[in-house]
């Protein structure tokens, strides 16, 4: 069983070339899994609280060339999912 996320873009590019504009790349999960999700997400309360964990982990120091995101893929999909 499956579900479509119509609005993120699962990347396996590592760089930020392939993000469209209005898009931005975050890394979620142990095994950092990029997505590139639209930065409509930025003004979502749900979405501004994986921000603040991500603010208290690592402030703005992020190691890759998006934002990490320091949660579980699943609850991320979750959280995601119902912005779409």
């Amino acid at each position: 069983m499956g579900f479509r996320l119509p609005n993120i873009i699962r990347s396996k590019a590592s760089s930020s070339k392939g993000v469209p504009k209005g898009y931005l790349a975050v890394y979620v999960g142990d095994k950092m899994k990029r997505f590139v999700i639209p930065v409509s997400y930025l003004n979502q309360i749900s979405f501004q609280d994986l921000l603040g964990q991500s603010e208290e982990q690592f402030g703005f120091d992020h190691p890759m060339d998006g934002i990490t995101i320091p949660c579980r893929e699943d609850v991320f999909l979750e959280v995601t999912s119902s912005l779409n």
